[in-house]
C-alpha cells in the first residue's frame, strides 16, 4: 500500500528501503505497460489507417446525405405535394357536403382537375411525404363512396397514421368496405382493431358497435355481448349506448 512521504524524507530502515524499491519498480512497469498500449495503439492506426479514413468518411457522408435529403429534396417534395392537393382535396369536400352530384366529385378527387392532380397521382408520385400518405386516406374514402370497395380497402390499407381519429377511421372504412363485399368476417377483423385502436369517446364505441353487430350476424353471440358490454361500461354517454341495451338483449338470447 502507498504511504504518504514527507518532502525531503529518506528511508532509514532496510524494509523501507526494500518497499520504495518495490514502489519504484512498480511504477516503472505501469509507464512500460502504457508506452506499450499506445505504440500498439499507434500501430494499429498506421495499419488501419485507411479503413479507419473511409468508415469515417461514409458516416460523415450518410449524415451530410440525409440532411441533404430532408433540406432539399424532402422538404420542397413535401411542399409541392401539399400544393398539387389543395384542389383535390376540395373537391372531396364539396362531394362529402353536395346534396347531389356527390360520384362526380370524387371522381374529381381521385382524379384531378383544374390543372391539378388528383389523390391517386399524388399518392403515387409523392410517396414517403405526410401529403402522399394523407392522399391514400382521401382515395381510399372517394373510392369507398363511389362503391368501389376494392380500391377502397388497397388505399386505405397504404395509409399510416398516429392521428386519435384519422387512424381509427381508416381501419374502420376498411371495416365497411368488406361489409359491402360480404366478407364479414375480415369487417370484424377491421372493426375490432378500430375500435382497440384508439381509447377515446368518437371512435371507440362506433367501432365496438360496428363490431358487435357484425359478430351477431356471424352468429359469434359471445363475442357481441363482450363488445356491446364494453360500449355501456366505458361509453355510457356515446350515441351508441342510447341503444346498446336492446343489443346485448338480442346477444343473450341468443347464446342461451
Amino acid at each position: 500500500m502507498a504511504t504518504y512521504k514527507k518532502r525531503g524524507y529518506k528511508p532509514k530502515t532496510k524494509v523501507e528501503k526494500e518497499i520504495e524499491v518495490e514502489e519504484n519498480s512498480a511504477t516503472a512497469e505501469v509507464f512500460n505497460t502504457l508506452d506499450e498500449s499506445a505504440n500498439k495503439a499507434e500501430e494499429f492506426v498506421e495499419k488501419n489507417q485507411k479503413n479507419i479514413f473511409i468508415v469515417i468518411g461514409v458516416v460523415a457522408g450518410l449524415a451530410l446525405a440525409y440532411l441533404g435529403y430532408q433540406q432539399f429534396i424532402a422538404k420542397p417534395k413535401q411542399s409541392e405535394a401539399m400544393n398539387e392537393m389543395y384542389q383535390a382535396q376540395k373537391f372531396f369536400n364539396e362531394a362529402v357536403t353536395a346534396s347531389s352530384g356527390q360520384d362526380s366529385l370524387y371522381n374529381l378527387a381521385l382524379s384531378g382537375g383544374e390543372g391539378k392532380l388528383g389523390m391517386t397521382d399524388i399518392a403515387d408520385q409523392y410517396s414517403g411525404t405526410q401529403a402522399g400518405n394523407l392522399a391514400n386516406y382521401y382515395a381510399g374514402m372517394a373510392y369507398l363512396n363511389i362503391k368501389n370497395y376494392e380500391q377502397a380497402i388497397a388505399y386505405l390499407d397504404k395509409f399510416k397514421s398516429d392521428d386519435e381519429a384519422l387512424a381509427p377511421m381508416a381501419k374502420g372504412a376498411i371495416g365497411d368496405a368488406f361489409i359491402q363485399l360480404n366478407q364479414a368476417e375480415d369487417a370484424l377483423k377491421y372493426y375490432t382493431e378500430a375500435a382497440n385502436l384508439r381509447q377515446n369517446d368518437f371512435t371507440a364505441p362506433t367501432y365496438l358497435f360496428k363490431a358487435g353487430v357484425t359478430a351477431l350476424n356471424l352468429g359469434q353471440a359471445s363475442k357481441a355481448l363482450d363488445l356491446f358490454n364494453k360500449i355501456k361500461d366505458n361509453y355510457p354517454k356515446s350515441p351508441e349506448a342510447t341503444q346498446v341495451e336492446v343489443f346485448i338483449g338480442k346477444a343473450q338470447a341468443m347464446s342461451n
